[in-house]
């Protein structure tokens, strides 16, 4: 862990460069240093089937949600979420310029004993 995930409405997906938000994240991630490089990933998936507020054509979103192993103070989340939002916020600010975007994230923590991972990436990132 972390998975961060971005859900956003597909009417975004020629004006944003989702490519580059995802390595900016990651990057906001991995400078936090409470997460291994081999645990990240950040994905960005268009949602074809949305009705936002009043079903203006224009209007779009960006929601994120950040899942993450226990283990981090609540400081750290803080810190770490504060970090997220504002990368995301710079990268969607023509969208915020205007009235029909909204924009938000989530810090999720995973319960240990309800979470299962085969991660064949660390070993080899661990010996580098």
């Amino acid at each position: 862990m972390p998975h961060l995930t971005i859900e956003y409405s597909a009417n975004l997906e020629t004006a944003v460069d989702f490519d580059a938000l995802c390595v900016a994240l990651q990057g906001v991630l991995l400078a936090s240093g409470l997460f291994e490089l081999g645990a990240l990933r950040v994905r960005a998936r268009p949602c074809p089937h949305y009705a936002i507020a009043d079903r203006l054509p224009e209007n779009s979103f960006a929601d994120m949600i950040l899942r993450i192993g226990a283990g981090r103070s609540d400081a750290e989340k803080l810190a770490v979420g504060k970090a997220l939002i504002a990368c995301a916020e710079t990268h969607f600010a023509p969208q915020l310029a205007r009235p029909h975007f909204a924009l938000s994230l989530e810090v999720q923590e995973i319960s240990a004993p309800l979470s299962w991972k085969t991660n064949a990436i660390h070993p080899r990132l661990r010996t580098s």
